[in-house]
């Protein structure tokens, strides 16, 4: 069967294998620097090999954002496309995927391409790839795609949990004086997504495992009709964790489905080694 629409997300919209198979996204990778090394965040990317060298660089790793041109080339075919991005709070890769549509239908002309503002990241990412993959198989139109998953993105909750304090402190998001005192009384901060996409602090919670659990419990106080949900994981080269969180998940909640992915460049640029990211 000729597939009538095509996904294009960039390189923060973390996949594992059968995920990938199955939804066909187009990936547009980012650009990281770590030092004096610059990696194209693709399949062909180390990701351990890129956070070892980003917890031996003294600078915080910096991020570049895909070109129209890089947007350009993906919207090409027959399709109606749907662009998933990084919260544009974030990033200025929503307003690039953004450039290339208008250029793009300057040169086309007539063709369907719509910019979703994920107000988020990484596995948020994910699971709104996956709203628009289900929505087309169940032939909704265009607008109808639209529609639903701008109210999926509305009603969506990030959060995330921190092993290391590294990069928040290298790149100025927390003070070194704050930094060093946070890593002395052992302090995990549980992070999250505003409504408009920004980063924000949810919670401090002294010792991993007392905000590993802590975590869990916020899960079930901020989110609604869970039964209906479907949760994803991010994890950053912890795959035993994010089993285990998992675990811990089914044994409070009944969620719709749980799907695990490893993070990819980008989410472990900014997560770091041993993090955990959640959108439900």
């Amino acid at each position: 069967m000729q597939r009538s629409v095509k996904i294009v997300a960039d390189s923060s919209c973390d996949l594992n294998e059968d995920l990938k198979k199955e939804l066909g996204v187009t990936l547009v990778p980012l650009t990281l620097e770590v030092g004096s090394n610059v990696f194209r965040d693709d399949e062909n990317l180390d990701v351990k090999s890129m956070l070892k060298e980003m917890a031996a660089c003294p600078t915080p790793p910096r991020t570049a954002c895909p070109s129209p041109s890089d947007f350009i080339k993906a919207y090409e075919g027959e399709d109606s496309v749907f662009v998933v991005t990084l919260s544009s709070n974030l990033s200025g890769t929503y307003e690039s995927a953004m450039l290339a549509k208008k250029m793009f239908l300057e040169k086309a002309g007539d063709k369907f391409i719509h910019v979703f503002d994920s107000f988020s990241a990484s596995i948020a990412e994910t699971l709104i790839s996956i709203k628009i993959f289900e929505l087309a198989k169940k032939k909704c139109d265009d607008l109808q795609i639209v529609e639903k998953v701008n109210e999926y993105i509305n009603s969506m909750k990030t959060l995330f949990l921190l092993e290391s304090l590294d990069n928040l402190i290298k790149n100025g998001r927390m003070s070194r004086v704050k930094g060093g005192i946070a890593t002395l009384l052992n302090i995990k901060p549980v992070m999250g997504a505003t409504d408009d996409g920004h980063i924000k602090l949810v919670e401090s919670v002294r010792g991993y495992k007392r905000a590993f659990m802590r975590f869990i419990e916020i899960i079930g106080e901020q989110g609604e009709k869970l039964e209906d949900k479907v949760i994803g994981i991010a994890h950053v080269n912890c795959l035993e964790r994010a089993e285990e969180f998992k675990s811990e998940l089914l044994k409070r909640y009944k969620f719709k489905d749980i799907i695990i992915v490893e993070a990819a460049g980008l989410s472990s640029v900014y997560a770091n080694q041993g993090g955990i990211i959640v959108a439900f």
